[in-house]
């Protein structure tokens, strides 16, 4: 029995999203490693610049390799670049695993993050370009499911090694390492064996090899049927109207007004979601619960604990994301996430480590777990699910790839400003997030149109026409479920008046 088109999008999805198991891994597995004792020890006691300089040398590589994912995702195509994202996180994590100096382990981060930029930033583009508008929520979101799998096979895998080898073996930190070899060895195999994407195709004048995409994709090969061809058409007809109106190229997405709202939104969304402490409590656990008396073996396995939690919720948002939409998920995401951060200062202020509270120790882990929730049904999907949704067919590579530069960078700042500022200035850091996620929030509700459901070639009207404010104004009008009505005009020209084409409504 042939697998439902929907189905079959989704599983395609979850493969292209191998890659966001690689990103995941390091982000949960760096902690650890920076805490080994034989790891201190083999690198001659690294200061807390240069252990930020290893962590943050990782997101610096991320932001090149966005940067030059971007075109060429446009020139040689969605696989293709995916493909070229395994191959350079593979030769970042063997010198990572096999590192003599510094010098390699800096040389292994930066390839491995220049990997990585790539696979962050084309993955749920190509996503949300093979996935029917009713469930590209779902889809996209599996970036971050997947990044939160890593995040738990690498804080269990990194506990354990922390545990079970002697302070003396290498292997407490090189094991590590290596294990994410795997994912991208399978990635980079066989990762063209599936659908290009039929809108890359299209723009790329294969307008016959774009047909037959959609109809492996959306109708088990059949390119009679309705929906497959009305969205080949409505692709068609809304790259030809970009080709004469809409930006084409970098600098157009900075002049053209109605893009450059798009890119600001994109920036603003990637941004956002680093200011509100999801990296400083990744990268640099062990430093931060030090700050309330907690050592660093309780706190690995703590962290493995939260990310349990934290996947049970990324999973929760793949299920909703479609039916609760983006901005209002998004506002109370950060929202809740300012709260428990103003309860996690409040502890970190009245039970500094000279104070031996049993209480005040698991109202911090608490709190910790809770935002992690927060956060992983939120903030951290959304912040892929959205930019690549926003833009046209002919910038969509452009903006995401700027977009998640900025996700990069502010990443990097963060990896190398927590360190410094835990040893200076301790709880008061916390204040910072509290007031970023709640200024998160007022953004969001004043900017943030709702996009769930919108077809890709629909977004150009929504973000043309609607007002640049938008608060508690009634969007309705902009919507235009031209997609939806091309299907029942299609299915009414075939004597097919019965096809119901349910997944195209709002």
């Amino acid at each position: 029995m042939a697998i439902p088109p929907k189905w079959y999008q989704f599983l395609v999805g979850v493969f292209a999203s191998f890659g966001s198991i690689l990103y995941g891994y390091d982000l949960g597995v760096i902690a650890e490693v920076i805490a080994c004792p034989s790891f201190t020890t083999y690198f001659n006691h690294p200061s807390a610049i240069v252990t930020g300089a290893i962590v943050s040398v990782f997101t610096g590589g991320g932001f090149f390799g966005a940067m030059f994912a971007g075109p060429i995702g446009d020139y040689l195509g969605r696989k293709v670049t995916i493909l070229m994202g395994a191959l350079f996180f593979l030769l970042g994590g063997a010198l990572q695993t096999g590192a003599r100096t510094t010098g390699y382990l800096f040389a292994g981060r930066a390839f491995a993050g220049f990997g990585v930029g790539f696979l962050v930033m084309i993955i749920p583009l190509y996503q949300a370009e093979i996935a029917h508008p009713s469930i590209r929520g779902r889809i996209t979101s599996l970036q971050q499911f997947m990044l939160g799998i890593g995040a738990l096979v690498a804080a269990w895998g990194s506990w354990g090694t922390f545990n079970g080898f002697a302070d003396t073996d290498n292997a407490q930190w090189r094991l590590p390492l290596g294990i994410q070899l795997v994912p991208a060895v399978f990635l980079a195999a066989l990762i063209l064996l599936f659908p290009e994407s039929p809108r890359w195709q299209a723009a790329h004048g294969k307008t016959n090899e774009a047909l037959h995409t959609l109809a492996r994709l959306h109708a088990h090969g059949n390119i009679n049927d309705p929906w497959v061809i009305a969205e080949h058409q409505q692709i068609q007809d809304a790259i030809f109207f970009e080709q004469e109106h809409e930006a084409k190229g970098y600098l157009e997405l900075f002049v053209h007004a109605p893009s450059f709202r798009r890119l600001f939104l994109v920036a603003a969304v990637q941004a956002s979601v680093q200011m509100t402490g999801v990296s400083a409590i990744q990268y640099f656990s062990v430093d931060l619960y030090a700050q309330i008396g907690i050592n660093a073996n309780d706190t690995l396995k703590y962290q493995a604990i939260s990310s349990i939690l934290a996947l049970v919720a990324q999973f929760m948002c793949i299920l909703f994301v479609d039916r609760l939409g983006r901005r209002w998920t998004l506002i109370g995401g950060n929202l809740v996430n300012c709260l428990f951060f103003i309860i996690a200062t409040a502890l970190l202020f009245k039970y500094p480590p000279s104070v031996n509270n049993t209480g005040a120790h698991w109202g911090f882990i608490a709190c910790t777990w809770l935002y992690n929730v927060s956060f992983s049904a939120t903030c951290g999907p959304l912040s892929w699910v959205i930019p690549s949704e926003v833009f046209d067919t002919r910038t969509r590579s452009k903006g995401v790839s700027l977009g998640v530069m900025v996700s990069f960078a502010f990443n990097t700042l963060i990896g190398q400003v927590t360190p410094i500022a835990i040893q200076n200035i301790g709880y008061r850091y916390y204040i910072l997030f509290i007031v970023c996620n709640f200024t998160n929030a007022i953004f969001f509700w004043a900017f943030l149109p709702e996009t769930s459901r919108v077809p890709l070639e629909e977004m150009h009207h929504l973000f043309d026409e609607a007002p640049f404010f938008v608060g508690g104004r009634d969007m309705s009008p902009y919507y235009t479920h031209d997609l939806e009505q091309r299907v029942q005009n299609v299915a009414e020209d075939k004597g097919m008046d019965s096809y119901v084409a349910s997944a195209g409504k709002h």
